[in-house]
């Protein structure tokens, strides 16, 4: 069966993986509250954070910044969402400009995969809002090139949740699963979610996500290493 589509992860696949510490926001937060209690406060607005990522491995339902920050405003009980939005969230986009790139190779696989009449997709595990993403990727020259680009800060489940990779496939007009490709670097979120749906995996393997027993149909170091895959696929019927 031949592919019609191609839908990749953001962080780690189409960017440059950034081991960004998130305690950086928190910090920003808790000091524009209680000054004197700046380091309580981060580690406490820390741990809200991590209890929320490891909720994914057990129900893969979505996390959104506001709902994020109501959470960690009840566990310390003052405004953290306040805090965030006045001084905070500002000063964290700026924090992560620098470090943020894109692959070099992303723009000239995503313009070829196009040119072989593909549609592309991006499926992206955030809590931050659209804007911040779309920031980084007009920036870099690859919001022309991506036909949908799906958040999970505006949907119910995360990957790998079915209805995760659903939200994706049913804006690029794709029916079946099989005629899509998805690469990603986490083999749990991406390789595992996505086949269990049925659809072709592609691994960029990352070390610093944690593993899992699962087989992708290829693995690729590099992006522009992917067009060679899926042109074969393409070429399958």
């Amino acid at each position: 069966m031949t592919v019609q589509a191609v839908i990749f992860d953001w962080g780690g696949t189409l960017a440059t993986y950034a081991d960004i510490e998130m305690i950086d926001m928190w910090r920003l937060a808790a000091r524009h509250l209680a000054p004197d209690r700046e380091d309580e406060l981060c580690a406490r607005l820390v741990a809200v954070e991590e209890a929320s990522w490891a909720r994914i491995a057990v129900d893969q339902r979505s996390t959104t910044l506001s709902s994020l920050l109501a959470a960690a405003s009840a566990a310390i009980g003052l405004d953290v969402a306040e805090a965030v939005l006045e001084e905070a969230a500002t000063h964290h986009l700026d924090a992560w400009t620098p470090h943020v790139r894109h692959d070099p190779d992303a723009v000239p696989a995503l313009s070829a995969l196009r040119d072989l009449g593909l549609r592309i997709g991006l499926l992206s595990n955030t809590h931050w809002p659209r804007a911040f993403h779309e920031h980084f990727l007009e920036r870099d020259g690859l919001a022309p090139l991506i036909d949908v680009r799906c958040y999970t800060s505006e949907l119910e489940r995360t990957k790998p949740h079915a209805e995760a990779f659903l939200a994706v496939l049913g804006p690029l007009g794709v029916q079946d699963p099989a005629q899509a490709v998805f690469v990603g670097d986490r083999p749990y979120d991406d390789v595992h979610g996505a086949q269990q749906l049925g659809m072709r995996t592609v691994l960029r393997p990352n070390p610093l996500v944690p593993d899992y027993p699962v087989e992708p149909d290829a693995t690729v170091t590099s992006l522009a290493g992917l067009v060679d895959v899926v042109t074969a696929w393409r070429g399958r019927r």
